[in-house]
């Protein structure tokens, strides 16, 4: 089975012989290449929606992998039991829908060694809570896929030391490591900061002035940021 770049991305952070769980595993794909590329001897797939959930049986059932792939109808992390796997991987969703989903059941995270995390947006958002609540930020990656970049955070329990907001935003280990998609993801950054400064500045009032000079400094660090990456 052949994976899109940003599954192929999540399963290459994915320890050898661990139980994963995938939550909001949607057609359960990449439960399934864990599986049948030995990687996994069990992997639990979950998700909240009756469609997908629907979806993925039919994908295991396809693969006759009903005994390796645990499939599981809930919401989050509700539906595990503590220990029952070492690594989680939550895809496809926002920064801050997958910062809920974590939150949510604190004692279930006692016990992962390690989060697979791909936020759609608000990547920062979520890069803070993991920082703030005992992870260490200890890998990062960007993929392109369809002409759109996906950011991919691999946590573990630990302390980490940058606490700046701006480079949790942009990403500590992309910055560190120069990511070969960095300048390009960081040129979109930019160009969003233009963009919302350019609508701002059609409003008058003190929190919208406010909002300008607190991105204009932003804005500045990011670019100068860019203007050093560039020039490494």
């Amino acid at each position: 089975m052949n994976l899109p770049r940003r599954l192929a991305a999540l399963a290459g952070y994915v320890p050898h012989g661990s139980i994963v769980a995938d939550i909001g595993t949607d057609h359960a794909f990449l439960p399934v290449y864990l599986v049948k590329s030995g990687v996994c001897p069990r992997v639990i797939a979950t998700d909240v929606n009756p469609g997908p959930f629907a979806a993925a049986e039919k994908v295991v059932t396809t693969y006759h992998l009903q005994d390796k792939i645990d499939l599981r109808c809930g919401d989050g992390l509700r539906v595990l039991q503590p220990g029952e796997a070492q690594v989680l991987i939550v895809a496809g969703m926002g920064g801050g829908t997958i910062r809920d989903i974590l939150a949510v059941v604190p004692a279930m995270l006692n016990q992962i060694r390690r989060l697979i995390l791909q936020p759609m947006v608000d990547a920062g958002d979520l890069r803070a809570w993991l920082v703030e609540n005992g992870w260490l930020l200890a890998d990062e990656m960007l993929v392109e896929e369809n002409g759109r970049i996906y950011v991919v955070i691999l946590a573990e329990p630990g302390t980490e030391q940058v606490r700046d907001p701006l480079l949790l935003e942009l990403g500590p280990r992309l910055l560190e490591k120069r990511d070969p998609l960095l300048l390009v993801y960081l040129e979109e950054i930019i160009r969003r900061h233009q963009h919302v400064l350019s609508e701002l500045a059609r409003s008058s009032s003190t929190g919208a002035r406010r909002k300008v000079r607190e991105l204009e400094v932003k804005l500045a660090r990011t670019e100068n940021i860019y203007n050093y990456q560039g020039r490494r």
